[in-house]
């Protein structure tokens, strides 16, 4: 009887310690902690922000030297280089469609809704202090030009914008394919760095469950309650935007694919909740690029999408953005034409690519449209500053899906896309691939075509 109850307990907890080790369980379990912190006590939870600011700088020290390692042994691997630069043609094209989209979602459900209706407000009780000082930072075309070229081929390796780091690993990774013979000990070298710099990976993205902990515990202690009873239809409505957006949007686009976004959304779970908690698509680049390959894409796809994806693709904040502008417009009682509206996209179609890298881009975007418009007073962004840091959570949730979804898209485009491989890994019932795939990738077997 005793032998059967002790036989009947080992799978139980055999099950119980998988899910223990399990990433995604541990940032849920860290999730709640800090939510909990951040109510019962504020005071702690405040100071607890070290920890989400140590883990995002831990991340971003890995993520060009990833950057780097993808892009530039994918490239140089490519049989032809004309394919290089199809996937780029193909996934900026991509982009802008999609951001277009988003932003007509969000023009459309704010003009229905009217989430700012009824405010009221004076814009003479504005008190434009409270708009953060990066806001007046206002994006231009020239800035962002600026931006793609680094100060020193090494100082675009060794520093943190990542598209200079973009720009000269395509350009490192076409001189080393054009090199032939000659450049192949350097590019194997490269492949070596880059099994290293994935162990490394590895290992910081087990410090996530404490970068969680401290940004839930933080947010809950700073804004809690007042700025939700304040501002909780626009919360609530961009929200549930957010959620249509997904589901018909991305789901159409995954279901034209033949696959399972919630199969992807399983496999990607937690750099989902990791990108949720710490509102930063950064945090999960290095890991999201080594999952899409073993989903089966192709690296110079995953290589040249994913990074320029999280500099183009952001349809999170496209949605975010239309929204706003309009939600800003209503509270101050002023009715904007469609022919405003539409000069109003345009403009966020062009300043939102110049903020990649930049911390609070969206609302910095926002606050160059406001601006180039000129039919709302900047101050008005004052209403929004204590609700930005929740709105992000939408905006990055979907910036981070909708790039693996991108990805998938373009892979299956350039016929770079193991399909069966992929609906055995989204089938799988596992969600983590086994350690030795994380730690060390076997970069010449997705390197090909």
């Amino acid at each position: 009887m005793t032998s059967t109850t002790t036989t009947a307990g080992r799978p139980q907890r055999s099950r119980m310690s998988r899910l223990i080790r399990e990433l995604w369980f541990q940032v849920v379990l860290a999730a709640v902690l800090g939510i909990a912190v951040g109510i019962l006590a504020p005071g702690l939870g405040e100071d607890l922000k070290p920890l989400n600011d140590w883990f995002i700088a831990l991340v971003k020290m890995i993520v060009i030297p990833v950057v780097f390692c993808v892009v530039t042994t994918g490239i140089a691997s490519m049989d032809n280089l004309r394919k290089a630069g199809r996937i780029g043609v193909k996934a900026i094209g991509y982009f802008l469609v999609l951001s277009l989209a988003s932003m007509l979602i969000g023009l459309v459900v704010a003009n229905i809704f009217q989430p700012g209706s009824g405010l009221h407000v004076d814009p003479s009780s504005l008190n434009a202090d409270n708009v953060p000082k990066t806001a007046t930072e206002h994006a231009t075309f020239t800035g962002f030009v600026s931006s793609l070229i680094p100060a020193s081929l090494l100082g675009a390796i060794t520093g943190d914008a990542i598209l200079a780091a973009l720009m000269v690993s395509i350009v490192f990774g076409v001189a080393l394919n054009m090199a032939g013979e000659e450049g192949a000990p350097l590019t194997r070298g490269i492949k070596a760095l880059s099994d290293v710099v994935f162990r490394i990976v590895g290992w910081v993205m087990r410090l996530a469950p404490l970068g969680t902990f401290g940004a839930l515990a933080t947010v809950v202690a700073t804004y809690g309650a007042e700025s939700l009873k304040q501002l909780g239809y626009l919360i609530i409505l961009f929200t549930a935007t957010c959620v249509l957006y997904v589901l018909v949007v991305l789901g159409a686009i995954m279901r034209a694919c033949r696959l399972s976004l919630f199969g992807l959304m399983r496999f990607l779970k937690a750099e989902l909740l990791v990108a949720l908690s710490t509102c930063s698509s950064e945090a999960v680049l290095p890991q999201l690029v080594r999952k899409l390959e073993i989903l089966g894409i192709g690296r110079p796809v995953v290589g040249i999408v994913i990074p320029s994806g999280f500099s183009f693709n952001l349809d999170g904040s496209a949605v975010y953005l239309t929204m706003a502008s309009l939600f800003l417009a209503q509270a101050m009682g002023i009715d904007l034409s469609w022919q405003q509206q539409l000069i109003m996209v345009g403009v966020m179609m062009l300043t939102s690519k110049g903020t990649a890298g930049i911390a609070g881009g969206a609302f910095i975007v926002l606050a160059s449209t406001v601006t180039a418009v000129g039919h709302i007073p900047l101050a008005a962004l004052s209403l929004i500053v204590g609700i930005d840091r929740i709105l992000n959570e939408g905006r990055v949730f979907i910036n981070v899906l909708g790039n693996a979804v991108a990805t998938i898209v373009i892979g299956k485009w350039e016929n770079d896309f193991d399909a069966e491989q992929a609906r055995k890994v989204l089938h799988s019932r596992s969600t983590t691939p086994p350690q030795g795939e994380l730690d060390a990738p076997k970069v010449d077997s997705v390197a090909g075509n």
